[in-house]
């Protein structure tokens, strides 16, 4: 039987708390109990996850907690749970269970409406443009470099030529050059804004900087982009609204939080 990440962490936690030998019992390994509440959890989170539980996966549940109190039993008697290094890692389990339950829980509350999805999918619309484009690029690392290649290429050089002995670009330089087709919405705002203006054939006659160097570019043909239907993309979109949405959340907490970081050097006056 398959147990989710989640059950084994919240197993483990429960294991070495104290609370977890309270209550009704599920079953008794040398006297001390199984809680019932925790068997019970197990179950449930295994139906949650779509898993069929009779009783013969209920036989193996039971099983596997006699099994780890039997280990916990031991664990304690050679005082691995005083341990520094086992203390350190049981809190970091429950502050990553606790966390991951609350984040669970809050996206479960906070859904992303049909509404926002929709209003993303027309500013993915806006910005994917309706046109795709074919070109190719030298890449260099100065602007000097690139007015060279233009000259070059003004004179008759070839550009793929130029491009494979010259281009800093290890994803196109072997290709001479060739990106494909793309859409500028996919490509850093200089670069493609640098493409719009071209036309058909045409080389740029200034060289255009973005953050990974001085491009030298070639439009080698366009055509009509249609973007995919809502349906295709929705689940994606709602993915990346809801991070967003985590995102801030966690980003107001931090701004009304007083935090104060003890690992770093205290400034000198």
């Amino acid at each position: 039987m398959k147990i989710s990440r989640i059950t084994l962490l919240l197993l483990v936690t429960l294991s070495f708390s104290a609370s977890a030998i309270a209550g009704e019992a599920a079953a008794t390994v040398n006297g001390k109990p199984i809680k019932q509440s925790l068997f019970d959890f197990i179950v449930k989170d295994a139906l949650d996850h779509g898993q069929k539980v009779d009783d013969n996966v209920r036989d193996v549940i039971i099983s596997k907690l006699i099994s780890s109190e039997l280990v916990l039993q031991e664990a304690q008697k050679s005082g691995m749970d005083k341990k520094p290094d086992f203390i350190a890692k049981e809190e970091l389990t429950r502050r990553e269970l606790l966390v991951n339950v609350y984040i669970q829980d809050y996206m479960k509350n906070h859904p992303v409406s049909e509404s926002d999805t929709k209003a993303s999918y027309e500013k993915f619309k806006t910005e994917l443009g309706d046109k795709e484009y074919s070109a190719r690029h030298i890449l260099v690392a100065s602007e000097a470099e690139a007015k060279d290649m233009i000259t070059q290429l003004n004179k008759g050089g070839d550009f793929s030529k130029i491009a494979k002995e010259k281009s800093i670009d290890p994803g196109s330089k072997e290709k001479g050059g060739d990106l494909g087709w793309f859409a500028l919405g996919g490509m850093v705002k200089p670069f493609g804004d640098a493409v719009a203006k071209l036309q058909k054939g045409k080389t740029s006659t200034d060289p255009v900087q973005t953050q990974f160097g001085w491009h030298v570019i070639k439009l080698d043909d366009t055509r009509e982009l249609k973007a995919p239907a809502y349906d295709n993309v929705k689940d994606n979109l709602q993915k990346q609204l809801a991070q967003r949405q985590l995102e801030k959340k966690l980003t107001d907490l931090r701004a009304k939080a007083t935090v104060l970081d003890n690992t770093k050097p205290a400034a000198k006056k």
